[in-house]
């Protein structure tokens, strides 16, 4: 039987706990702990698409000090090349940073192994938001036929939290983003989910989001809900946020100002760029004259 703290004791004490046919073995890796990066290929069953750019650039930048601290996992496909198994964001960083060897450890494992593997470690992430976590416990269940008490024991959480995380994807699309968006925590959407109507669901969602609602306060709307003493809203239309509200004043400002449609390409962690655009070189000439007016 798993132990189960296995999750805190990282990935090796997981795959030491799986079952006989389920091992994945490990071997030295040829001419010591390194491998042709251009032999590696991605993860097909890699559970994770979005790979945040600016994030990737700072690893790399690490990555070209420091070298890579922690080994890629790869399987041995033939013909002398390698699939990615887990690290797929140190891969794609040690390619940004021109390394042509990388540090692997080489297993050899079918499909089914990779895919758990490479679900395991994306839930062991520690920025992982609780959606995605939610996702590659589901699909834990349905692509590698577990249970949820199986689930439970390989991921060194008790059922009822598995079975917490698997049911917020069964809330409106709206809250999932919040909830990916960090506008929401764990514990407002278990409040949430006491709350049977979608569309009740999503008019709490909006007020705890403009009103910045405890999770305390949260549960009790959400009782008050299910208890008929809160009045349904008919039409529920999403709370402008004020930074949002900001942003938007600042666009027209711009626009009106250069006399041309000003973008905003805003990051969540901040940063982003104004665009000004342009379609002739007279236009462009026009704009630079304004700075060039500003400057004097």
């Amino acid at each position: 039987m798993a132990k189960k703290n296995a999750l805190g004791r990282g990935l090796g004490a997981l795959i030491e706990e799986a079952e006989p046919n389920e091992v994945i073995v490990e071997k030295t890796v040829a001419g010591g702990t390194e491998i042709d990066i251009n032999l590696v290929e991605a993860n097909p069953f890699q559970p994770r698409t979005n790979f945040d750019g600016e994030a990737l650039e700072e690893l790399a930048g690490s990555i070209r000090e420091m070298g890579v601290i922690q080994p890629i996992t790869v399987r041995e496909m033939g013909n002398g090349r390698y699939q990615l198994i887990t690290g797929e964001r140190r891969f794609r960083a040690s390619k940004i940073a021109g390394l042509t060897n990388i540090p692997a450890y080489i297993r050899t494992a079918d499909d089914q192994g990779m895919l758990e593997m490479a679900l395991v470690e994306n839930i062991q992430r520690e920025d992982l938001n609780a959606v995605d976590i939610a996702i590659s416990y589901q699909r834990l269940v349905e692509e590698c036929q577990l249970t949820q008490e199986n689930l439970s024991l390989r991921v060194g959480k008790k059922r009822a939290t598995v079975a917490n995380y698997l049911r917020l994807l069964k809330l409106p699309a709206e809250i999932q983003i919040g909830i990916r968006e960090d506008k929401i925590t764990m514990g407002h959407a278990r409040a949430l989910l006491a709350v049977e109507d979608p569309h009740d669901q999503l008019s709490l969602f909006y007020r705890i989001v403009e009103e910045g609602l405890s999770v305390r306060k949260a549960e009790e709307l959400a009782r008050k809900i299910e208890q008929g003493l809160i009045k349904k809203e008919k039409d529920i239309t999403p709370p402008e946020n004020a930074d949002q509200q900001t942003y938007h004043e600042l666009k027209e400002q711009l626009s009106n100002f250069f006399n041309s449609k000003v973008t905003f390409q805003h990051n969540n962690n901040g940063s982003g760029k104004i665009v000004i655009p342009f379609r002739s070189d007279d236009e462009l000439e026009r704009i630079i004259g304004i700075f060039d007016r500003l400057k004097e």
